[in-house]
């Protein structure tokens, strides 16, 4: 796959060392205004550093847009003369909904909408997909390319906001939670190091009980907490506090705040 990456800030390098390290392309073209700050990437095989966004249309298939908002409609205008029938538009910015895209480029061009997360950087990323009814002859493309780094799913587009909260920013959240973890580990007597190991790993391990069994969280919670035990005791004090409140009010008022960005 002749794949660009049009615009590669934080989530554009992300996207590409998971392209890099899953060996998911043909050609790979990165572009940035400032190409000194990622000229690592051009030690790699068949990958090509340029600030020319026409010159990674015109040499690539799959083009995938990491830009901020405000860029992506001048971008779609100055490439849109360029595209042909064998491209495929991936974009990942944030609230730009495919009508307006649409709008720009014409309803012919396949286009699809990703919200993938940091983690892609080494292949973990949770990222949803939705595109117009063209697009839905080359999803499976994106599915592809996006399984290599991860897991996707297909959602309606009328999710991807409440996506961008739960997979996007959630990772912030899930960071937080590891955090607290490690302070608490701390407190308990470990070093700073062995306990955000043992915060790490052991939240890696939850997730991969849950992914492999297919079982709600409340049934492997059950499986650790005895009567009067120190687990339900921990746990009663967190809810206590507000643990499970706390976290969904958190992602209400990430939700609200993407929907009157994405409103303006």
């Amino acid at each position: 796959m002749k794949i660009a990456i049009i615009g590669t800030g934080n989530l554009g390098v992300s996207i590409a060392k998971g392209l890099i390290f899953s060996n998911a392309y043909t050609s790979l073209y990165l572009t940035k205004r400032k190409t000194e700050d990622i000229q690592e990437f051009s030690e790699y095989n068949k990958v090509i550093i340029t600030s020319d966004n026409i010159e990674a249309v015109k040499n690539s298939d799959i083009l995938i847009f990491a830009v901020q908002p405000t860029q992506f409609e001048r971008i779609l205008e100055e490439i849109k003369d360029e595209l042909t029938d064998k491209h495929v538009l991936i974009s990942t910015v944030t609230g730009f909904k495919i009508p307006r895209m649409e709008e720009i480029v014409g309803k012919d061009h396949f286009i699809i909408r990703s919200m993938p997360n940091t983690a892609i950087a080494v292949g973990k990323s949770m990222t949803c997909l939705c595109s117009n009814e063209a697009g839905q002859k080359r999803i499976k493309i994106a599915e592809a390319i996006f399984n290599r780094l991860g897991t996707s799913i297909i959602i309606p587009e009328n999710k991807m906001q409440a996506a961008t909260v739960i997979c996007a920013s959630g990772v912030a959240f899930w960071m937080r939670l590891i955090r607290a973890t490690t302070q608490g580990a701390v407190q308990l007597g470990f070093d700073a190091k062995d306990a955000q190991e043992l915060s790490m790993q052991t939240c890696l391990g939850a997730a991969s009980l849950l992914i492999e069994s297919g079982k709600h969280p409340e049934e492997e919670i059950d499986k650790v907490t005895t009567p009067r035990g120190c687990t339900i005791e921990g746990l009663n004090e967190m809810e206590h506090n507000g643990l499970s409140s706390s976290l969904i009010k958190g992602i209400q008022a990430s939700f609200k705040k993407i929907n009157n960005i994405s409103d303006q």
